[in-house]
């Protein structure tokens, strides 16, 4: 499968999923109990968030968003939460681990706001919504996880790590080189090969102590175990979102299992 390294960086998380010890327990999804809380008979995004976000891109500062801050609240960050709690249910039956949370600070959805601080670029916000599904575990090791993009130009979905911390990516590495045989069989199956690629950074020689001619070096030189598939814009303006955001998943899941797996990890 190919590597696409752009479409990664453009999906760069303030937060990465960390996780700890294993997680004991049933799903740990969480949604909204309210009434009328969640819009799954009709699309849950239109057309007004790819427009806000193209504007955003073109007026990116303070004065301007303040002025349409209602248009971000009624077309970006509502849907969006309605959205997560659509996912919440749908993520329990396949994946109990990842956390489907609709808390407006530190939920699944990520702020809109910019971390400046050691940037030179000091434009306030982000030109994209970014929706993640962290592992229960994610608090204290890194942890694979399930991730929604959307910009004006490109929507995608992201499944697996990003930046791992050494150690889980050595973990990681040790089962690629010990098992390449369920390794290929996890990334070779028909639809996930067909829709879903590679993406972040790798070394440019073999990581210290592996064969250069193991059968897996590519993926073993990975500094990211991230794939990514597009979604079109009809998908993202679909009342059938969050199926088919599943449907995709569900194809990137022996991929994800392997991860997991790798990081004794329940799934």
């Amino acid at each position: 499968m190919a590597t696409t390294t752009t479409r990664a960086k453009r999906s760069k998380r303030a937060d990465d999923p960390t996780a700890g010890a294993p997680a004991r327990g049933g799903a740990v999804a969480k949604q909204s109990t309210k009434p009328g809380a969640s819009r799954s008979r009709a699309p849950l995004f239109d057309a007004a968030l790819l427009r806000f976000l193209g504007e955003l891109t073109q007026n990116n500062d303070r004065a301007w968003f303040e002025r349409n801050k209602p248009r971000y609240e009624q077309h970006v960050r509502g849907p969006a939460l309605d959205f997560i709690r659509a996912m919440a249910p749908r993520l329990a039956r396949v994946a109990p681990h990842l956390v489907a949370s609709d808390q407006k600070v530190g939920g699944s959805l990520m702020r809109i706001h910019r971390d400046t601080r050691f940037s030179a670029d000091k434009t306030p916000y982000k030109t994209n919504v970014g929706i993640q599904f962290r592992h229960a575990a994610g608090k204290d090791v890194h942890a694979p996880g399930l991730y929604l993009h959307v910009e004006a130009s490109e929507v995608f979905l992201g499944s697996g790590l990003w930046h791992p911390d050494r150690a889980p990516l050595e973990q990681i590495r040790q089962a690629i080189a010990g098992d390449p045989k369920r390794w290929r069989k996890a990334t070779s199956g028909k639809p996930f090969a067909a829709r879903w690629s590679f993406a972040g950074e790798s070394l440019k020689r073999p990581p210290r102590g592996y064969d250069p001619d193991h059968p897996a070096i590519e993926d073993l030189k990975r500094k990211d175990h991230i794939v990514v598939t597009p979604l079109s814009t009809d998908d993202l303006l679909a009342a059938d979102l969050p199926d088919r955001v599943l449907k995709r998943f569900r194809e990137a899941l022996p991929h994800f299992q392997f991860l997991l797996d790798a990081l004794g990890l329940p799934l």
